[in-house]
């Protein structure tokens, strides 16, 4: 889940496994990879 900014187009990334994003299965990975424009600040993740 992300904090500090705009889920403009991704918010599909950041919400509740299951609910707004499939869970990733034992062993496999996920890449975020995603713009920022035009914001500033402190943003972080946590899950």
């Amino acid at each position: 889940h992300w904090h500090g900014f705009f889920q403009e187009g991704s918010s599909w990334a950041d919400g509740v496994t299951g609910v707004a994003q499939c869970p990733i299965a034992p062993g496999d990975s996920f890449l975020y990879n995603f713009d920022v424009p035009d914001q500033a600040g402190t943003f972080w993740y946590h899950s």
